[in-house]
């Protein structure tokens, strides 16, 4: 049983000279080796020694992902500190506030961006006795220290007494807490999930029993480091097999990081990254632009392309079998001749993404494995380090959430707690040593969902003969009939934004309704080139209601009739929409910092639209609600 201790000093001893993190410095990437970052790391948790960190003290870490967050973490586990990680998209006091209280954090590593944010509160936290600053500043408060200088007392430490150091991180237990991850909250207090080295440890050594990262390997992790995701699958399995890391590089605003994105991939050229379903999109469109953008031949091109290669490539499972492989010959000649020139906009080397967060609709999927750059989706959750279920290069089928690692098993279960038959729905239900120990502070929720040693995800799936995991989605976001049946929306909800560039975003509803509505935020750019093509112009009468009657029919394409009639049972398609002018943003707490669509808070604030959406004058969708909400979206 391996400490995340013992697990670092063995993979600093075998990579010692390979690079660990590449971080944008004076105008380009620098790297900093294991045995680098092992120095940083003994002196600054030698530094914090200094100042009577002790084990068990929880300090909070609030600070975008760089080299010195690795080293300000690794530095709290070397004395068996909990750290308690907070995402840099909490922005209200009150989200800050609690976490901070809730865990008793004495001290907080705060980068220079977020530092107001801790400021504005400090009153409000008796028990945060000193910040540390992870850049300098001219004059620091009587509570302040910078990391900086922290670290040279380290070194002096260490100079004087190494032993003293070493007797401390030797005492540390693989058993002990390394994180309290905090839940977003969405319908009650944040839960503390208590995750300990040997979570950690045990779940990265679950996940590379399906997946291999050369060691020569560039990932780049732009997303947020305090969750669990880029724990495991981006700080943890980059360091089990010599591989090296690029964080992103941080602009004066969010949306300047953003931008960064593209810019840091060009200069990167990562082999692999993680992506969620909303930043993929994201992604998707940048391509599709670029290549509408080189002219109406070159469109044709790429789309004769894509059909060529979704054909070709089945669900990967089946890439090139029987009489798919007479098409490979022509499948090739499309690679070298379009997707070749398309992988160039993400950097030219990236092999693979990995994909988590949220389901990922398997157009999405068909998308990226055509042009070259497969997404291989998995599944987990904090509660369980988090990864349950990982596709692979070396075996996947897109629309599964995964094969099962060894040393974790998954069972389903009905309501009941019953293992249903293989093939069947139910709970996904897990035991494994990547298992939390618990909520911290919160034995009732703990027993309620640890019951022995069996981790209840509260997520619906089901295996199929292949060991595939497919995931349906939340027991709590279930759609539910008038009559009580209940189906998951998600897969409908991910088929209409993936399937259709005019649908941005969408939510299902129906709770013991007589039927099924939905809330679209369109596509507001896709909208202008199709009222172009008619010649409308964007704030016409004839133009509006040209965009809304096309909005209907690609929703209407999912019913019987329709080109997509048989994907999905006909009730559970929405009978009525609510256009939507504004998104789901993490500004406006419709998402959680994880870019999840929060669905309670969401029918929270639309609650107004949804009691409309089930009277008779919202059958028309060219009705007063939707006209506004479309000319604000086409005018803005």
């Amino acid at each position: 049983m391996k400490s995340l201790i013992n697990f670092f000093e063995e993979n600093v001893d075998k990579y010692s000279s390979n690079p660990y993190m590449w971080e944008k410095r004076d105008g380009s990437f620098k790297s900093t080796s294991y045995a680098e970052m092992r120095e940083l790391v003994y002196q600054f948790a030698a530094g914090m020694m200094t100042i009577g960190v002790k084990k068990g003290d929880r300090l909070a870490l609030l600070a975008e992902g760089r080299t010195w967050w690795v080293v300000a973490e690794m530095g709290m586990f070397y004395l068996g500190a909990m750290d308690v990680p907070l995402s840099i998209q909490l922005n209200e006091p009150a989200d800050l506030t609690f976490r901070l209280k809730h865990s008793g954090a004495k001290m907080i590593v705060v980068s220079s961006s977020q530092l107001k944010k801790i400021e504005s509160i400090k009153s409000e936290l008796p028990d945060l006795e000193k910040i540390i600053l992870m850049d300098p500043k001219e004059k620091y408060g009587k509570d302040e220290v910078y990391m900086g200088d922290l670290m040279e007392d380290g070194k002096k430490l260490l100079e004087k007494d190494f032993d003293a150091f070493k007797k401390v991180y030797e005492s540390v237990s693989p058993d002990d807490i390394a994180n309290i991850c905090y839940t977003s909250g969405t319908t009650a207090d944040p839960k503390g999930i208590m995750l300990s080295q040997r979570n950690y440890t045990a779940n990265t050594e679950q996940a590379l029993t399906v997946m291999s990262i050369p060691q020569d390997y560039i990932m780049f992790l732009f997303l947020p480091w305090d969750h669990s995701f880029a724990h495991t699958a981006g700080l943890f399995t980059i360091m089990a097999t010599g591989a090296s890391l690029a964080s992103l590089e941080m602009g004066k605003t969010g949306f300047e990081t953003r931008k960064n994105i593209s810019k840091n991939i060009q200069e990167i050229k990562p082999n692999l990254m993680f992506s969620v379903p909303t930043i993929t999109k994201n992604f998707r469109n940048n391509i599709e632009s670029g290549v509408r953008a080189k002219g109406n031949f070159t469109w044709k091109l790429f789309k004769a392309g894509m059909k060529i290669a979704y054909n070709y490539n089945g669900i990967g499972w089946d890439r090139g079998k029987g009489m798919k492989i007479f098409l490979k010959p022509l499948y090739l000649l499309f690679d070298v001749v379009v997707f070749s020139k398309v992988r160039k906009a993400m950097g030219g080397n990236m092999d693979f993404f990995i994909g988590g967060g949220a389901l990922l609709d398997i157009e999405l999927q068909r998308f990226f494995y055509a042009i070259g750059i497969p997404m291989y989706q998995g599944y987990g959750l904090t509660e369980a380090s988090p990864m349950i279920s990982i596709n692979s290069p070396e075996r996947h089928k897109m629309g599964a959430s995964g094969n099962i690692p060894e040393n974790l098993e998954v069972k389903i279960c009905n309501e009941e707690g019953i293992e249903v038959p293989l093939g069947e729905k139910g709970e996904i239900v897990i035991r494994g040593e990547n298992v939390m120990k618990g909520y911290w502070k919160n034995e009732e929720a703990t027993a309620d969902t640890i019951r022995n040693e069996w981790l209840y995800t509260g997520d619906m799936g089901y295996l199929d003969a292949d060991g595939f995991l497919y995931v349906l989605g939340r027991y709590k976001s279930l759609l539910i009939a008038d009559d009580g049946e209940k189906y998951s929306p998600e897969g409908i909800e991910e088929a209409f934004t993936d399937q259709s560039e005019y649908v941005e975003q969408c939510l299902l509803h129906n709770n013991q309704n007589p039927y099924t509505v939905a809330l679209v935020h369109p596509n507001a750019e896709a909208l202008k080139r199709f009222l172009k093509s008619k010649g409308f112009a964007p704030d016409s009468k004839e133009g509006i209601e040209a965009c809304l009657s096309l909005l209907d029919n690609e929703i209407r394409e999912y019913r019987s009739q329709g080109k997509y009639g048989d994907m999905f049972p006909q009730r559970w398609i929405p009978a009525n929409l609510g256009i939507l002018s504004e998104g789901f943003t993490v500004e406006n707490k419709l998402m959680n910092p994880t870019m999840k669509v929060v669905r309670p808070k969401v029918e929270e604030h639309y609650q107004e639209l949804f009691t409309f959406l089930y009277t008779p004058q919202s059958k028309n969708v060219i009705n007063e609600k939707n006209v506004e909400a479309l000319k604000i979206l086409l005018n803005e």
